[in-house]
């Protein structure tokens, strides 16, 4: 009965809970992003809402992506991460209870007849050996709410580390796409080369041949040799590009640097008709930097909670239960019971402000964290803008290099017929064929970055991982 008093007393006591309790800061975001289509902008449907797999449809970039979410050494240990701080969580949480723990001791002492103790008469044994087994209670009450706010910050912290494992996850996504698109576009590049070293290698041959007629002079073929040089030295640096790109996706694929797959050609990947943007204010919840900075600041609220019940003073309840003997037969039976308990209360009388000054400091890290949400949140609406920016403008750029490069094929025709024709000279053909091999490359390098700032802009909007997708509650 007093057990079942003490109880219902302690579950009454432990109502209280010291320190603000969480609200989310006011932020107002635009009602569009910068750079957005007015009429797309309109609705809530996001680029992020597409799975990551029908963003390009490349089966073999799929299988990478697979491959790297499986494998990648960050994301190993990220989840890593995660399983401690929900090993915290249960850590903490346990304080909230009693612990129960059992012991056994076998004790033997023996006094001194010739020490201090005079009143032991002559002759008197003084040797004394007992067993004693039980079990001992220890229960903090958490009158204040300490307990309590300690685990709030911890299971915070743990959700944290879970929206960390999911940013990750996301810029995984990213950089394994844009990695294998600059190998595509390499690859693309290392074509195009090749084809004018043929290109080259023919004009060689013929001006060489011309010159043997007496048609064109030794200042032809050298001039034709130049495009053959030129092509054959990018071809080694485009294929040095291609060996460390190759390694730099391995090893995000966690793997040893080796070969990779190819899928679509480059030229083979399509873009989408029109781009949603959404609505900035879904940044809130699907962005995991975003949540990850909220939960953070949801633990260091908690925290000042936590430091604030440290003024009041703290209840324990102890007890223990078991049995004394100094026989062991006698262990188990009745007059060998034995009980204590006890109730005990220790508040801070003078520790020179540190219980204070420890209040003051939760307070300003809460504050930190309150401003660090908010540049989170600005730097998301950065990176979309910049993303809208990079993709629109890339693939204005794009659109007018494809034209440059149809106008420099033109120029290359006539100036080859011109030059067969005897009208100009082989240096209009070489500019012409020079002009139409940096083109070419840059076109090459336009559509990569294009298809890159549309992985990038998938990213900023938190694509790559289902937002609705319920979060893992600690045990």
């Amino acid at each position: 009965m007093r057990l079942t008093v003490v109880l219902l007393a302690a579950a009454v006591m432990t109502s209280c809970t010291l320190g603000p309790d969480y609200k989310r800061p006011i932020v107002h975001p635009p009602s569009q992003y910068r750079g957005a289509v007015p009429a797309a902008a309109a609705g809530a449907d996001s680029l992020a809402d597409v799975q990551w797999f029908d963003l390009f449809k490349d089966p073999t970039l799929t299988q990478l992506v697979t491959s790297a979410l499986q494998q990648n050494f960050d994301l190993r240990i990220a989840a890593e991460r995660v399983l401690q701080a929900r090993a915290i969580v249960r850590i903490t949480r346990s304080n909230q209870f009693p612990s129960i723990d059992g012991s056994v001791d076998v004790v033997g002492t023996r006094i001194s007849q010739a020490g201090a103790n005079r009143a032991i008469p002559a002759g008197v044994d003084p040797d004394v050996a007992y067993t004693e087994a039980g079990f001992s209670l220890g229960w903090e009450l958490d009158v204040w709410g300490r307990l309590r706010r300690l685990s709030e910050s911890a299971r915070a912290q743990y959700f944290a580390t879970e929206e960390a494992r999911r940013g990750i996850v996301t810029t995984l996504i990213a950089d394994v796409s844009e990695t294998y698109l600059a190998l595509r576009a390499l690859d693309l590049e290392l074509a195009i080369a090749r084809r004018t070293r043929d290109v080259a290698t023919d004009s060689l041959r013929l001006t060489e041949t011309r010159r043997d007629r007496g048609v064109a002079t030794a200042l032809d073929v050298r001039q034709a040799e130049q495009l053959l040089r030129i092509a054959s030295g990018q071809i080694a640096g485009i294929e040095r590009e291609i060996a460390q790109t190759e390694n730099a996706l391995s090893l995000l694929l966690g793997q040893v640097p080796g070969d990779v797959p190819r899928g679509l050609e480059l030229d083979a990947f399509q873009v989408p008709p029109s781009i949603p943007e959404g609505l900035p204010s879904a940044l809130l919840e699907r962005r995991p930097d975003i949540r990850q900075a909220e939960q953070e600041l949801i633990a260091a609220n908690a925290q000042i909670g936590a430091a604030k019940a440290e003024l009041f003073p703290r209840i324990s309840l102890t007890g223990f239960f078991g049995v004394q003997s100094r026989a062991l037969a006698d262990l188990l039976t009745g007059p060998a019971r034995i009980w204590t308990a006890s109730a005990g209360v220790a508040a801070p009388i003078f520790n020179a402000g540190r219980t204070g000054a420890n209040v003051r400091f939760t307070e300003a890290v809460q504050r930190e964290l309150v401003v660090s949400y908010q540049r989170t949140i600005y730097t998301a609406l950065r990176e979309v803008s910049d993303a809208l920016a990079g993709y629109q403008k890339t693939g204005e750029q794009r659109s007018e290099q494809e034209q440059l490069v149809e106008a420099l094929r033109a120029s290359t025709r006539l100036s080859t017929q011109r030059y067969e024709g005897g009208i100009d000279n082989y240096l209009q053909v070489l500019d012409a064929q020079r002009n139409l091999f940096q083109g070419e490359l840059d076109l090459a390098r336009l559509r990569q970055q294009e298809l890159g700032s549309l992985v990038q802009l998938y990213r900023a909007l938190g694509g790559g991982w289902d937002p609705a997708a319920p979060t893992m509650e600690p045990t």
